[in-house]
């Protein structure tokens, strides 16, 4: 098959969709929620630096080859990344628990916007005067990860687990904020991230001196935490919505909506209209569409892990769908486009 964007993505996306949801279909709440959801976001980070950073083109043993290969090769590498990655956090920030502590997952979670804050808003600056493109890019998810873990040791706390298993106690690191607050926050920092690609960095790009690193970086990872503040703000203090619900009912859709838009479409859809109107037109076909995605998924839900409670203190409901989503399927996607090229429906645009 040979399809051509937008049938292409909207093709890839409905295939990887039923992928993804039989997969999840395969775990009962508490493994998916916990081993699963936990070694699958530990992969994100890795397939993030070999498509923005390396460009898909590396390492070359495996990008060079055709596909099934390719996909399947560069699936490996980050596979071991992320298990040696994984590994590490398991026996540090999680304590060497099994199964998985909450803090655990909320790392790896977070782990996430900060390797998209280096790749993306910094455009792997300074990593990338690293003459070695390969070893550039292990540099970089290294210092991520370096990074995410002071900052889970500096903001996270878990002192409203006072009276869950004993490992709360054990592995809190005590941090400024309430952990769910905190990966609520960043999570919607992220969104905002996403909000700025679908304007294609405008108003940045007006100012070309702002395109350049590290300013564009600073200026742009500032506005993302500044936006997704007030977006906070707004949903959990000025509203009063509990900040889990919120970030699967806001954030959490926008960015898989976002995902489908830019990365599966390749933003074919409204690619003749001019900015600012292109980036209101996406960003909104992300949002309506993100929204209308996560409900299906949250139909499905009882028909796939059963019935789950939603809301506090559990939040199965939540944990279940925004896992389903950002922990599976956003991956899932992410696999399709950048390591098999959406083989075997056709190639992307860009190839």
């Amino acid at each position: 098959m040979n399809l051509k964007q937008p049938i292409l993505g909207v093709s890839a996306t409905v295939l990887v969709m039923v992928i993804s949801l039989g997969f999840v279909s395969l775990f009962d709440y508490a493994t998916f929620a916990g081993w699963v959801t936990f070694g699958l976001i530990c992969l994100i980070p890795t397939s993030i630096v070999i498509d923005v950073t390396w460009g898909g083109r590396h390492p070359r043993s495996a990008a060079s080859r055709s596909q099934p290969s390719r996909g399947i090769l560069l699936l490996g590498v980050t596979a071991a990344a992320g298990g040696a990655v994984g590994a590490v956090y398991f026996f540090t920030i999680g304590g060497g628990i099994d199964p998985p502590a909450p803090m655990l997952v909320h790392a790896a979670i977070v782990s996430v916007p900060v390797t998209f804050c280096f790749t993306i808003m910094f455009g792997g600056w300074p990593f990338v005067r690293i003459r070695n493109p390969l070893a550039a890019g292990c540099v970089l998810l290294a210092a991520a990860y370096a990074l995410n873990y002071a900052l889970f040791q500096i903001f996270y706390d878990y002192g409203f687990m006072a009276d869950a298993p004993v490992y709360a106690a054990s592995i809190d690191p005590g941090g400024m904020f309430n952990a769910w607050s905190a990966v609520t926050f960043a999570v919607t920092s992220l969104s905002i991230m996403f909000l700025f690609l679908h304007f294609d960095l405008w108003p940045f790009a007006i100012a070309p001196r702002l395109l350049r690193q590290p300013v564009l970086g600073v200026v742009w990872t500032a506005t993302a935490l500044v936006l997704g503040g007030l977006v906070f703000h707004l949903g959990v203090g000025v509203m009063a919505m509990d900040s889990v619900l919120f970030m699967v009912a806001v954030p959490v859709p926008f960015i898989f909506g976002s995902i489908v838009m830019l990365k599966m479409l390749q933003a074919s859809v409204f690619r003749n209209v001019k900015q600012p109107l292109r980036g209101l037109l996406s960003a909104g076909a992300a949002a309506v569409g993100g929204a209308i995605l996560a409900w299906l998924y949250g139909v499905s839900a009882p028909l796939l892990a059963g019935e789950l409670g939603s809301g506090p203190p559990e939040y199965e409901f939540e944990i279940w769908l925004a896992s389903a989503l950002l922990g599976v399927t956003f991956p899932f996607l992410a696999f399709s486009a950048d390591f098999f090229r959406m083989w075997p429906l056709g190639k992307p645009d860009t190839d």
